[in-house]
C-alpha cells in the first residue's frame, strides 16, 4: 500500500464542490472515479480544504492510499486520462509517508480571490472573478484588511452553519492589491472558517465602495456577531491557491 500526495486544479463552476454530496457532482467523486477507472480500487480521497461550490483551486492538496505498485507519474498521468472531460487536472503526484495527511498535517493554506472591477460584464472570466461595477478604492481596502490580521474571534466573518469547533483562528496575510482593472485579495491561515475568506471580502467591498470606514470593520469584528458584518462574496471569485506542510 503506497500513499500518494496529489496536488490538483479545478473549475469548481460545475461542481457542489469538493466533498461528495447526494445533490451534484463534486471534485471528490470524479478524482475517486477516476482512480477507480485507473486501478479498480474503491479509494477515498482526502483534501486539505473542502472547497464550496462554484469555487477553484490552483493549488488543492489531496491524498489517497493505493495498493497496486505504481509510481508516482503513472497515478498522475492515469488519474488525469480518465477524469476527462471534467475540468479537473492533477498537476502532481508524489509518494508520501503512511503518516502525511493532506488536511491534519497541513501548516498554512492560502486562497486568492478576485474582484474584476469595470462597468463592462465579464466574458472570459466569467465564472472565475466577481464582476463589481462601482469604483473601488483598493488602497481603503488594504488599510481596512489590516485590522483582520492576527488572531481574533472571527464569528461576525463565520457561516452560520460552520461547523468549526471554536471561531477563534490566527489570520497571517490579508492583502489588497490591485492591477488595472482587477482586485485581488490574499488571505493567508493555517485554516479557515467556513465563508470566511469571502465574508472578509464581502466586507472588504463596502470599504472599497466608501460606504464602511476602517472603524465600521473593526466594530463588525468587535461585534462577533454575522449580521455585522458584510454579505457573503460570490464564490467563483475564490481560489484555493496553496497549501504548506
Amino acid at each position: 500500500m503506497t500513499r500518494f500526495k496529489l496536488t490538483l486544479e479545478y473549475d469548481g463552476g460545475g461542481f457542489v464542490g469538493w466533498q461528495r454530496q447526494e445533490n451534484g457532482p463534486s471534485v471528490q467523486q470524479a478524482v475517486e472515479e477516476a482512480v477507480r477507472a485507473f486501478c479498480g480500487e474503491t479509494v477515498t480521497v482526502h483534501a486539505a480544504g473542502r472547497t464550496d461550490a462554484g469555487v477553484h483551486a490552483l493549488g488543492q492538496v489531496a491524498h489517497l492510499d493505493i495498493a497496486r505498485e505504481t509510481t508516482a507519474d503513472t497515478v498522475r498521468d492515469a488519474v488525469n486520462f480518465h477524469l476527462k472531460p471534467a475540468p479537473v487536472a492533477v498537476v502532481r503526484a508524489e509518494a508520501v509517508g503512511p503518516d502525511f495527511h493532506a488536511r491534519f498535517s497541513a501548516t498554512a493554506r492560502a486562497y486568492l480571490y478576485r474582484i474584476v472591477n469595470r462597468r463592462a460584464p465579464l466574458a472570459l472570466d466569467r465564472g472565475r472573478a466577481w464582476a463589481v461595477q462601482p469604483p473601488l478604492d483598493a488602497v481603503a481596502m488594504q488599510a481596512a484588511a489590516q485590522i483582520l490580521v492576527g488572531r481574533h474571534d472571527f464569528t461576525s466573518f463565520r457561516a452560520t452553519l460552520c461547523q468549526a469547533k471554536s471561531p477563534v483562528k490566527t489570520l497571517d496575510l490579508l492583502e489588497v492589491t490591485r492591477a488595472g482593472e482587477e482586485i485581488r485579495i490574499t488571505a493567508r491561515a493555517r485554516s479557515f472558517l467556513h465563508h470566511q475568506v469571502r465574508n472578509m471580502v464581502g466586507t472588504l467591498k463596502l470599504v472599497g465602495e466608501g460606504k464602511w470606514s476602517a472603524a465600521e470593520v473593526s466594530k463588525a469584528l468587535a461585534a462577533r456577531d454575522r449580521t455585522a458584518a458584510g454579505p457573503t462574496a460570490p464564490a467563483d471569485g475564490l481560489y484555493l491557491t496553496d497549501v504548506w506542510y
